[in-house]
Protein backbone atom coordinates (compact mmCIF):
# COMPACT_ATOMS: atom_id res chain seq x y z
CA UNK A 1 0.00 0.00 0.00
CA UNK A 2 1.65 3.27 -0.92
CA UNK A 3 1.55 6.57 1.36
CA UNK A 4 -0.87 8.59 -0.50
CA UNK A 5 -3.14 5.15 -0.30
CA UNK A 6 -2.70 4.55 3.52
CA UNK A 7 -3.81 8.91 3.42
CA UNK A 8 -6.87 7.93 2.03
CA UNK A 9 -8.01 5.51 4.83
CA UNK A 10 -8.62 8.49 6.59
CA UNK A 11 -9.82 10.84 3.45
CA UNK A 12 -12.94 12.53 3.73
CA UNK A 13 -15.08 15.04 2.55
CA UNK A 14 -14.19 18.61 2.79
CA UNK A 15 -16.53 20.83 5.32
CA UNK A 16 -17.71 24.38 3.89
CA UNK A 17 -15.97 26.09 6.35
CA UNK A 18 -12.32 24.46 5.03
CA UNK A 19 -13.56 25.22 1.43
CA UNK A 20 -13.72 28.66 2.40
CA UNK A 21 -10.12 28.37 3.94
CA UNK A 22 -8.79 26.65 0.88
CA UNK A 23 -10.43 29.05 -1.71
CA UNK A 24 -8.87 31.91 0.64
CA UNK A 25 -5.33 30.29 0.89
CA UNK A 26 -5.12 29.49 -3.10
CA UNK A 27 -6.09 33.02 -3.90
CA UNK A 28 -2.04 34.17 -4.26
CA UNK A 29 -1.82 31.02 -6.48
CA UNK A 30 -3.86 32.70 -9.35
CA UNK A 31 -1.92 35.86 -9.12
CA UNK A 32 1.56 34.16 -9.03
CA UNK A 33 0.51 31.32 -11.82
CA UNK A 34 -0.76 34.48 -14.15
CA UNK A 35 2.34 36.44 -13.94
CA UNK A 36 4.77 33.42 -14.02
CA UNK A 37 3.11 32.20 -17.60
CA UNK A 38 3.10 35.63 -18.93
CA UNK A 39 7.30 35.89 -18.30
CA UNK A 40 7.68 32.12 -19.53
CA UNK A 41 4.93 32.27 -22.43
CA UNK A 42 5.35 36.06 -23.60
CA UNK A 43 8.88 36.93 -22.91
CA UNK A 44 9.56 34.38 -25.68
CA UNK A 45 7.57 36.13 -28.04
CA UNK A 46 8.88 39.60 -27.72
CA UNK A 47 12.43 38.35 -27.40
CA UNK A 48 12.29 37.29 -30.68
CA UNK A 49 12.47 40.95 -31.77
CA UNK A 50 15.89 41.24 -30.54
CA UNK A 51 17.36 37.67 -30.88
CA UNK A 52 16.78 34.73 -33.55
CA UNK A 53 18.09 31.96 -31.63
CA UNK A 54 15.25 29.66 -29.74
CA UNK A 55 18.58 28.44 -27.57
CA UNK A 56 19.11 32.17 -26.47
CA UNK A 57 15.68 32.65 -25.75
CA UNK A 58 15.69 29.23 -24.03
CA UNK A 59 18.18 30.35 -21.73
CA UNK A 60 16.30 33.54 -20.86
CA UNK A 61 13.24 32.14 -19.69
CA UNK A 62 15.58 29.20 -18.16
CA UNK A 63 16.95 31.58 -15.49
CA UNK A 64 14.24 30.93 -13.65
CA UNK A 65 15.93 27.37 -12.65
CA UNK A 66 19.03 28.92 -12.16
CA UNK A 67 17.10 31.11 -9.11
CA UNK A 68 15.12 28.07 -7.97
CA UNK A 69 18.20 26.83 -7.33
CA UNK A 70 18.78 28.64 -4.21
CA UNK A 71 16.47 31.14 -2.99
CA UNK A 72 13.37 29.13 -2.49
CA UNK A 73 15.58 26.90 0.07
CA UNK A 74 16.84 30.42 1.51
CA UNK A 75 13.48 31.84 1.68
CA UNK A 76 11.92 28.59 3.29
CA UNK A 77 14.50 27.85 5.75
CA UNK A 78 14.33 31.67 6.86
CA UNK A 79 10.41 31.62 6.91
CA UNK A 80 10.32 28.48 9.25
CA UNK A 81 11.97 30.21 12.09
CA UNK A 82 11.30 34.04 11.53
CA UNK A 83 8.48 35.60 14.53
CA UNK A 84 6.62 38.36 13.61
CA UNK A 85 3.31 39.27 14.81
CA UNK A 86 1.95 38.01 11.02
CA UNK A 87 3.96 34.73 11.27
CA UNK A 88 6.82 33.71 9.39
CA UNK A 89 5.49 33.75 5.82
CA UNK A 90 3.38 36.75 5.33
CA UNK A 91 6.38 38.64 5.76
CA UNK A 92 8.03 37.09 2.73
CA UNK A 93 5.19 37.98 0.37
CA UNK A 94 5.11 41.49 2.01
CA UNK A 95 8.29 41.96 0.52
CA UNK A 96 8.48 39.83 -2.67
CA UNK A 97 5.38 40.58 -4.85
CA UNK A 98 6.18 44.35 -5.17
CA UNK A 99 9.46 43.19 -7.06
CA UNK A 100 8.36 40.58 -8.61
CA UNK A 101 5.44 43.57 -10.13
CA UNK A 102 8.02 46.09 -10.96
CA UNK A 103 9.59 44.06 -13.10
CA UNK A 104 6.75 42.80 -14.89
CA UNK A 105 6.12 46.15 -15.78
CA UNK A 106 9.70 46.66 -16.89
CA UNK A 107 9.55 43.57 -19.28
CA UNK A 108 6.60 45.23 -21.44
CA UNK A 109 8.73 48.55 -21.54
CA UNK A 110 12.88 47.39 -22.20
CA UNK A 111 13.72 47.86 -25.58
CA UNK A 112 16.94 45.60 -25.91
CA UNK A 113 17.92 41.81 -24.89
CA UNK A 114 20.06 42.75 -22.26
CA UNK A 115 17.44 44.67 -20.30
CA UNK A 116 15.19 42.17 -20.62
CA UNK A 117 17.42 39.55 -19.02
CA UNK A 118 18.10 42.00 -16.04
CA UNK A 119 14.06 42.50 -15.81
CA UNK A 120 13.46 38.69 -15.81
CA UNK A 121 15.99 38.08 -13.49
CA UNK A 122 14.78 40.40 -11.07
CA UNK A 123 11.17 39.28 -11.39
CA UNK A 124 11.85 35.32 -10.11
CA UNK A 125 14.18 36.91 -7.33
CA UNK A 126 11.07 38.29 -6.02
CA UNK A 127 8.90 35.96 -7.33
CA UNK A 128 10.31 33.12 -5.55
CA UNK A 129 11.18 35.18 -2.09
CA UNK A 130 7.57 35.17 -1.99
CA UNK A 131 6.22 31.62 -3.45
CA UNK A 132 8.22 29.18 -1.48
CA UNK A 133 7.03 30.61 2.28
CA UNK A 134 3.66 30.95 0.97
CA UNK A 135 3.60 27.50 -0.61
CA UNK A 136 4.74 26.02 3.35
CA UNK A 137 1.41 27.24 4.14
CA UNK A 138 0.09 24.46 3.13
CA UNK A 139 1.45 21.64 5.26
CA UNK A 140 1.50 24.12 7.66
CA UNK A 141 -2.35 24.69 7.87
CA UNK A 142 -3.72 21.17 5.76
CA UNK A 143 -4.31 17.99 7.49
CA UNK A 144 -2.86 14.95 5.48
CA UNK A 145 -6.00 13.40 5.06
CA UNK A 146 -7.24 16.49 2.09
CA UNK A 147 -4.29 17.66 1.14
CA UNK A 148 -4.99 16.11 -2.15
CA UNK A 149 -8.39 17.98 -2.32
CA UNK A 150 -6.44 21.04 -0.86
CA UNK A 151 -3.76 20.54 -3.99
CA UNK A 152 -6.53 20.72 -6.33
CA UNK A 153 -7.97 23.51 -4.89
CA UNK A 154 -5.14 25.09 -5.51
CA UNK A 155 -4.27 23.62 -8.99
CA UNK A 156 -7.83 25.43 -10.22
CA UNK A 157 -6.22 29.00 -9.16
CA UNK A 158 -3.06 27.71 -11.12
CA UNK A 159 -5.02 26.71 -14.23
CA UNK A 160 -7.47 29.67 -13.58
CA UNK A 161 -4.41 31.89 -13.52
CA UNK A 162 -2.38 29.87 -16.23
CA UNK A 163 -5.43 30.02 -18.79
CA UNK A 164 -6.31 34.03 -18.02
CA UNK A 165 -2.42 34.50 -19.18
CA UNK A 166 -2.33 32.36 -21.94
CA UNK A 167 -5.87 33.53 -23.23
CA UNK A 168 -5.81 37.32 -22.10
CA UNK A 169 -2.13 37.85 -22.37
CA UNK A 170 -1.96 37.00 -26.20
CA UNK A 171 -5.00 38.84 -27.03
CA UNK A 172 -3.22 42.15 -25.32
CA UNK A 173 0.08 41.44 -26.77
CA UNK A 174 -1.72 41.76 -30.23
CA UNK A 175 -2.38 44.87 -28.91
CA UNK A 176 0.75 46.59 -27.38
CA UNK A 177 3.99 44.84 -26.46
CA UNK A 178 3.51 46.14 -22.74
CA UNK A 179 -0.52 45.03 -22.16
CA UNK A 180 0.46 41.89 -20.62
CA UNK A 181 3.14 42.70 -18.49
CA UNK A 182 1.40 45.83 -16.78
CA UNK A 183 -1.85 43.54 -16.45
CA UNK A 184 0.22 40.61 -14.98
CA UNK A 185 1.79 42.96 -12.62
CA UNK A 186 -1.51 44.43 -11.37
CA UNK A 187 -2.95 40.76 -10.68
CA UNK A 188 -0.21 39.66 -8.89
CA UNK A 189 -0.22 42.41 -6.42
CA UNK A 190 -3.65 42.85 -6.28
CA UNK A 191 -4.32 38.99 -5.78
CA UNK A 192 -0.99 38.46 -2.94
CA UNK A 193 -2.38 41.85 -1.30
CA UNK A 194 -6.26 41.40 -0.56
CA UNK A 195 -4.86 37.21 0.68
CA UNK A 196 -2.41 39.30 2.86
CA UNK A 197 -5.10 41.35 4.59
CA UNK A 198 -7.55 39.22 4.81
CA UNK A 199 -4.96 36.43 5.97
CA UNK A 200 -4.52 39.14 9.21
CA UNK A 201 -8.01 40.07 9.25
CA UNK A 202 -9.07 36.43 9.87
CA UNK A 203 -5.87 35.24 11.81
CA UNK A 204 -4.75 32.78 9.88
CA UNK A 205 -2.75 30.27 12.91
CA UNK A 206 0.72 29.61 11.57
CA UNK A 207 3.03 26.79 13.54
CA UNK A 208 5.52 27.54 15.96
CA UNK A 209 8.61 28.83 14.25
CA UNK A 210 11.43 26.54 14.36
CA UNK A 211 14.22 27.02 16.60
CA UNK A 212 17.53 25.90 14.31
CA UNK A 213 19.05 28.57 12.20
CA UNK A 214 19.22 28.73 8.49
CA UNK A 215 22.59 26.81 8.41
CA UNK A 216 21.32 23.95 10.58
CA UNK A 217 18.48 23.52 8.61
CA UNK A 218 20.15 22.98 5.70
CA UNK A 219 22.39 20.80 7.21
CA UNK A 220 19.29 18.47 8.44
CA UNK A 221 17.72 19.00 5.19
CA UNK A 222 21.47 17.47 3.28
CA UNK A 223 21.22 14.99 5.69
CA UNK A 224 18.16 13.85 5.06
CA UNK A 225 18.43 14.12 1.19
CA UNK A 226 21.35 11.43 1.06
CA UNK A 227 19.78 9.50 3.76
CA UNK A 228 15.83 9.41 2.64
CA UNK A 229 15.68 7.71 -0.82
CA UNK A 230 11.64 8.60 -1.33
CA UNK A 231 12.83 11.99 -0.99
CA UNK A 232 15.41 12.02 -3.87
CA UNK A 233 13.10 9.66 -6.24
CA UNK A 234 10.19 12.92 -5.62
CA UNK A 235 13.75 15.05 -6.57
CA UNK A 236 14.55 13.80 -9.98
CA UNK A 237 11.00 13.08 -10.72
CA UNK A 238 9.96 16.73 -9.86
CA UNK A 239 12.54 17.84 -11.94
CA UNK A 240 11.01 16.03 -15.25
CA UNK A 241 7.59 17.08 -14.65
CA UNK A 242 8.73 20.54 -14.75
CA UNK A 243 10.99 20.57 -17.58
CA UNK A 244 8.00 19.32 -19.86
CA UNK A 245 5.71 21.96 -18.48
CA UNK A 246 8.87 24.60 -19.04
CA UNK A 247 9.34 23.49 -22.26
CA UNK A 248 5.81 23.18 -23.07
CA UNK A 249 4.96 27.02 -21.92
CA UNK A 250 7.81 28.02 -23.48
CA UNK A 251 7.29 27.21 -27.14
CA UNK A 252 3.70 26.32 -27.49
CA UNK A 253 2.72 29.80 -28.46
CA UNK A 254 5.91 29.66 -30.88
CA UNK A 255 4.66 26.65 -31.78
CA UNK A 256 1.26 27.61 -32.84
CA UNK A 257 2.42 30.90 -34.98
CA UNK A 258 5.35 30.03 -36.36
CA UNK A 259 4.94 26.42 -36.99
CA UNK A 260 1.63 26.00 -37.91
CA UNK A 261 0.82 29.34 -39.19
CA UNK A 262 -2.04 30.53 -37.26
CA UNK A 263 -2.73 33.93 -35.92
CA UNK A 264 -1.08 35.42 -32.62
CA UNK A 265 -4.81 35.80 -31.31
CA UNK A 266 -5.89 32.83 -32.44
CA UNK A 267 -2.98 31.18 -31.13
CA UNK A 268 -4.17 32.75 -27.66
CA UNK A 269 -8.34 31.37 -28.25
CA UNK A 270 -6.24 28.00 -28.72
CA UNK A 271 -4.47 27.72 -26.07
CA UNK A 272 -7.16 29.43 -23.44
CA UNK A 273 -9.92 26.48 -24.37
CA UNK A 274 -6.94 23.94 -23.80
CA UNK A 275 -6.57 25.36 -20.65
CA UNK A 276 -10.51 24.81 -19.58
CA UNK A 277 -9.37 21.26 -20.13
CA UNK A 278 -6.75 20.95 -17.68
CA UNK A 279 -8.77 22.98 -15.49
CA UNK A 280 -11.06 20.19 -15.31
CA UNK A 281 -8.33 17.46 -15.05
CA UNK A 282 -6.91 19.55 -11.87
CA UNK A 283 -10.32 20.37 -10.56
CA UNK A 284 -11.19 16.35 -10.17
CA UNK A 285 -7.72 15.28 -9.84
CA UNK A 286 -7.43 16.20 -5.98
CA UNK A 287 -10.92 14.35 -5.26
CA UNK A 288 -9.49 11.27 -6.54
CA UNK A 289 -6.36 11.47 -5.42
CA UNK A 290 -7.38 11.32 -1.80
CA UNK A 291 -10.01 8.18 -3.30
CA UNK A 292 -7.74 6.17 -5.22
CA UNK A 293 -3.89 7.00 -3.83
CA UNK A 294 -2.29 9.88 -4.94
CA UNK A 295 0.37 8.04 -6.81
CA UNK A 296 -1.41 5.69 -8.60
CA UNK A 297 -3.67 8.72 -10.20
CA UNK A 298 -0.37 10.06 -10.93
CA UNK A 299 1.12 7.24 -12.34
CA UNK A 300 -2.22 6.66 -14.45
CA UNK A 301 -2.02 10.59 -15.89
CA UNK A 302 1.59 10.92 -16.81
CA UNK A 303 1.24 7.52 -18.70
CA UNK A 304 -1.24 9.02 -20.72
CA UNK A 305 0.23 12.30 -20.66
CA UNK A 306 3.58 10.96 -21.81
CA UNK A 307 2.41 8.84 -24.54
CA UNK A 308 0.34 12.05 -25.69
CA UNK A 309 2.38 14.19 -26.16
CA UNK A 310 3.98 12.16 -28.80
CA UNK A 311 0.94 13.25 -30.98
CA UNK A 312 1.62 16.33 -31.77
CA UNK A 313 5.22 15.21 -32.31
CA UNK A 314 4.65 13.34 -35.49
CA UNK A 315 1.31 14.57 -36.81
CA UNK A 316 0.08 18.09 -37.67
CA UNK A 317 -3.02 17.23 -38.97
CA UNK A 318 -5.76 19.24 -36.63
CA UNK A 319 -8.77 16.48 -36.27
CA UNK A 320 -6.36 14.41 -34.58
CA UNK A 321 -4.45 16.93 -32.81
CA UNK A 322 -8.09 18.39 -31.48
CA UNK A 323 -8.85 14.48 -30.58
CA UNK A 324 -5.80 14.22 -28.15
CA UNK A 325 -6.35 17.60 -26.56
CA UNK A 326 -8.61 16.11 -23.64
CA UNK A 327 -6.06 13.15 -22.92
CA UNK A 328 -3.54 15.84 -22.77
CA UNK A 329 -4.99 18.14 -20.78
CA UNK A 330 -5.91 15.63 -18.75
CA UNK A 331 -2.40 14.57 -17.19
CA UNK A 332 -1.38 18.34 -17.43
CA UNK A 333 -3.93 19.18 -14.88
CA UNK A 334 -3.01 15.82 -13.11
CA UNK A 335 0.38 17.56 -12.92
CA UNK A 336 -0.39 20.83 -11.96
CA UNK A 337 -2.07 19.04 -8.84
CA UNK A 338 -0.68 16.39 -6.96
CA UNK A 339 3.50 16.40 -7.06
CA UNK A 340 3.48 18.69 -3.54
CA UNK A 341 0.62 16.51 -2.12
CA UNK A 342 3.12 13.51 -3.20
CA UNK A 343 5.56 15.51 -0.93
CA UNK A 344 4.09 16.82 1.58
CA UNK A 345 3.36 13.33 4.06
CA UNK A 346 7.46 13.34 3.50
CA UNK A 347 8.01 16.72 4.92
CA UNK A 348 9.17 16.74 8.64
CA UNK A 349 7.53 18.73 11.90
CA UNK A 350 8.95 22.62 11.37
CA UNK A 351 10.95 22.21 8.06
CA UNK A 352 8.04 22.49 5.99
CA UNK A 353 9.53 25.86 4.47
CA UNK A 354 12.88 24.13 4.24
CA UNK A 355 11.43 21.46 2.21
CA UNK A 356 9.29 23.70 0.19
CA UNK A 357 12.24 25.43 -0.86
CA UNK A 358 13.67 21.61 -1.71
CA UNK A 359 10.73 21.36 -4.07
CA UNK A 360 10.99 24.45 -5.56
CA UNK A 361 15.12 23.33 -5.91
CA UNK A 362 13.89 19.92 -8.07
CA UNK A 363 11.29 22.34 -10.00
CA UNK A 364 14.27 24.82 -10.52
CA UNK A 365 16.68 22.44 -12.56
CA UNK A 366 13.56 21.15 -14.60
CA UNK A 367 12.85 24.77 -15.28
CA UNK A 368 15.88 25.62 -16.18
CA UNK A 369 16.88 22.37 -18.44
CA UNK A 370 13.26 22.50 -20.43
CA UNK A 371 13.59 25.46 -22.39
CA UNK A 372 17.28 24.84 -23.08
CA UNK A 373 16.73 21.47 -24.64
CA UNK A 374 13.50 22.25 -25.77
CA UNK A 375 14.98 25.35 -28.03
CA UNK A 376 18.47 23.01 -28.54
CA UNK A 377 16.13 20.49 -30.06
CA UNK A 378 14.26 22.92 -32.24
CA UNK A 379 17.21 23.97 -33.80
CA UNK A 380 18.77 20.85 -33.95
CA UNK A 381 15.89 19.42 -35.74
CA UNK A 382 14.66 22.04 -38.02
CA UNK A 383 15.07 19.58 -40.81
CA UNK A 384 13.81 16.50 -39.60
CA UNK A 385 10.46 18.95 -38.48
CA UNK A 386 10.26 20.90 -41.58
CA UNK A 387 6.93 21.72 -41.94
CA UNK A 388 6.87 23.25 -38.40
CA UNK A 389 9.96 24.69 -38.77
CA UNK A 390 11.29 22.57 -36.05
CA UNK A 391 8.84 23.52 -33.34
CA UNK A 392 7.34 20.13 -32.95
CA UNK A 393 10.99 18.83 -31.78
CA UNK A 394 9.28 20.87 -28.26
CA UNK A 395 6.92 17.99 -28.00
CA UNK A 396 9.30 15.26 -28.44
CA UNK A 397 11.79 16.56 -25.19
CA UNK A 398 8.37 16.64 -23.07
CA UNK A 399 6.89 13.69 -24.00
CA UNK A 400 10.59 11.94 -23.06
CA UNK A 401 10.54 14.00 -19.55
CA UNK A 402 7.49 12.40 -18.75
CA UNK A 403 8.08 8.91 -19.96
CA UNK A 404 11.56 9.26 -17.80
CA UNK A 405 10.00 10.00 -14.81
CA UNK A 406 7.44 7.01 -14.32
CA UNK A 407 10.02 4.89 -13.19
CA UNK A 408 11.08 7.38 -10.50
CA UNK A 409 7.54 7.41 -9.86
CA UNK A 410 7.04 4.08 -8.91
CA UNK A 411 10.19 3.90 -7.26
CA UNK A 412 8.92 6.77 -5.02
CA UNK A 413 5.89 4.84 -3.74
CA UNK A 414 7.15 2.18 -2.39
CA UNK A 415 10.37 3.79 -0.32
CA UNK A 416 7.29 6.14 0.69
CA UNK A 417 5.63 3.72 1.94
CA UNK A 418 8.41 2.35 4.15
CA UNK A 419 9.16 6.17 5.37
CA UNK A 420 5.39 6.84 5.92
CA UNK A 421 5.36 3.57 8.07
CA UNK A 422 8.34 4.13 10.14
CA UNK A 423 6.88 7.13 11.29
Amino acid sequence: MTTAEQTTEHGRDLESREKRGLALLGLPTFGLALSITVVSTYVPTVARQFTGSTTVIGVLVGGEGLAALFLPVLAGSWSDRLRTPIGGRLPFIIAGVPVAAAALVAMGLVRSLGAMAIAVGVFFIGYFIAYEPYRALYPDLVPDEVAGQAQSTQAVWRGAGTGVALLGGGLLLSIGTELPFVAGAIIVASSCAAFVLLSVRRGIEQRDPSGDTVRETLSKLREMLVHERPLRAFFFANALWELALAALKTFVILWLTRGLGVTLAEAALVVGATALFILGGAAISGKLADKFGRRRIMLIAMLVFGFGLIIPTVTTFKPVLVAAVPFISFGGGVLLSLPYALLQPLMPERHHGALTGYYSASRGIGVMLGPLLAGAAISAFKTTFSSTQGYSATWAVCSAAILLSVPLLLRMGDEADKADQSE
